[in-house]
């Protein structure tokens, strides 16, 4: 191993220059924003710039178009840097991904030896003692070796699942556990684990920015609960209340098969979730807890799997529609879901969505949209909201008979019908929330949008965030019947607002 060059001595109050590789990807995309909040200049390197546009952050960093695999790009984008973050993985991109990773890592090595950066922080994995490594750990583990032997002073964060909504590790556990009531699993629901809150991961990615010189060295990181694939399984369950879960081991299930059935029931890309669920046979937990010598825990500890889990889930149907909006919020958290994380990520979504243009006066088609439901209905299929609501009641719920508190005028919290009223925004948008009984949380949406050429548009979209299998089953049992209650419904609203008077 070469022995690391001497860092610069940075003022411990000054800000110092990162340099972020993987800003698209999970976590470098929530680090940024965090070593921005640390009072950090931020520089990310991508080979795509146009894919940062949709980041909050994307204005107030600097951006250096690079290869990962073309040193000289990469030697551009390492100049004038203080810590440099290696948050570069190629899983997904093919059988070869241990070559890629072996080779880019060398790239960066030498790029930020020869540019003199002060350090290099990298976000690898678990290495279990006495076991043979999937593939997946076999390659992160020889990444860290490269960078280890760089002549940098390199710190080494290892960590397992890593627990957030857009984690891959985190949506295959959400997916699997939210689909299946009954699972036939293979040997490695019963592998230990050792699973870590994003929060906790950006934590010590941020502190190892400032750590002395001569910190050289891997540590293991990981939250405050050990346990099987099958608990962590369970106890998303009870955080998310689903029922608990039937598990049915079958001993002969191979990893190799596993990743097909993981890839049948799941939206994670099946070049991802194959090397994920060949690790899961490694066990994974930390051997030494060294990093709080250096980041010590937080007053109120590590956040356990279960809060996590909570945080996750519940941000993520909190604001399920926002964040698939065109007008996507950014989220405040790094449990958050991210407008510019894939589109398999965050849980299941069903959406009809549905637009219609129209030469009515945008204020007389905001007037209907206004004073839909009541006295009024809903401009489509009136038995079918008759027969809907009478289910309702038939259940609990609250059916039609709340209508509206005033004919003509709408207010954020007001009940309408079965639905209570989320967000308005006058002239522009109606943003409805399902109070009738369903296996999940809906919406429904109304956006009045000027065309540039002249006129207007009525955009109508329904949103439903299943919960459990039963959820899903649900969604697809009333889905045939969503052309006469969805597309009525936009083409009613049209013309009333298109009839004179």
């Amino acid at each position: 191993m070469a022995a690391p060059h001497p860092a610069p001595d940075p003022s411990p109050t000054g800000p110092l220059t990162c340099l972020v590789t993987g800003a698209t990807g999970y976590v470098g995309g929530r680090l940024v924003p965090e070593l921005l909040a640390a009072g950090h200049r931020v520089r990310v390197m991508t080979r795509s710039p146009e894919r940062l546009r949709d980041h909050p952050w994307s204005g107030d960093v600097e951006v250096a178009r690079a290869d990962a695999g073309d040193p000289e790009a990469v030697a551009a984008a390492c100049a004038g840097v203080d810590v440099a973050y290696y948050l570069v993985h190629a899983l997904g991109t093919g059988p070869s991904f241990e070559e890629t990773d072996r080779r880019t890592a060398r790239v960066v090595a030498d790029a930020a030896r020869t540019a003199g950066v002060g350090r290099l922080v990298y976000l690898g994995g678990l290495e279990p003692e006495d076991e043979e490594l999937s593939p997946h750990l076999r390659s992160r583990a020889e990444v860290a070796a490269i960078l280890l032997a760089s002549g940098v002073p390199t710190v080494v964060l290892r960590a397992a699942v890593v627990l957030g909504s857009g984690s891959a590790s985190f949506e295959m556990l959400r997916y699997l556990t939210e689909r299946l009531p009954v699972m036939v699993t293979p040997r490695w629901v019963h592998s230990r684990i050792q699973p870590i809150a994003i929060r906790d991961v950006l934590r010590y990615l941020v502190a190892c920015a400032r750590l002395p010189a001569d910190v050289h060295r891997c540590f293991d990181i990981g939250g405050p609960d050990v346990m099987s694939y099958a608990e962590m399984m369970q106890r998303y369950a009870r955080v998310a209340e689903l029922p608990r879960r039937r598990i049915v081991p079958v001993p002969l299930f191979s990893p190799s098969l596993s990743s097909h059935w993981v890839g049948l029931i799941t939206p994670v890309p099946a070049g991802i979730a194959r090397p994920l669920v060949e690790s899961l046979r490694n066990t994974v937990v930390c051997a030494e807890h060294d990093i709080a010598r250096y980041v010590p825990d937080p007053p109120e500890g590590l956040l356990g799997f279960d809060e996590a889990v909570r945080l996750a889930v519940q941000r993520v149907k909190d604001s399920a529609v926002t964040t698939r909006w065109a007008t996507a919020s950014v989220p405040g958290a790094p449990s958050d879901p991210l407008p510019t994380d894939p589109d398999w990520a965050g849980g299941s979504l069903y959406v009809d969505e549905r637009e219609q243009a129209t030469t009515a006066p945008a204020d007389r088609l905001w007037r209907v949209v206004e004073g839909i439901g009541g006295e009024r209905g809903w401009y489509s299929w009136p038995l079918a909201w008759r027969v809907r609501g009478w289910l309702d009641r038939a259940v609990g719920g609250v059916g039609l008979r709340r209508g509206r508190r005033d004919p003509d005028r709408l207010y954020v919290g007001d009940a309408l019908d079965f639905w209570r009223v989320e967000e308005r925004e006058e002239g522009r948008l109606l943003r409805l929330r399902a109070e009738m009984r369903v296996p999940g949380l809906a919406w429904l949406e109304f956006h009045v949008e000027h065309r540039p050429e002249g006129g207007v548009t009525l955009r109508q979209r329904a949103t439903f965030a299943p919960r459990g299998l039963a959820g899903h089953a649900y969604w697809w049992a009333v889905a045939v019947f969503h052309g006469f209650v969805f597309g009525g419904m936009l083409r009613g609203i049209v013309r009333a607002a298109e009839q004179p008077g």
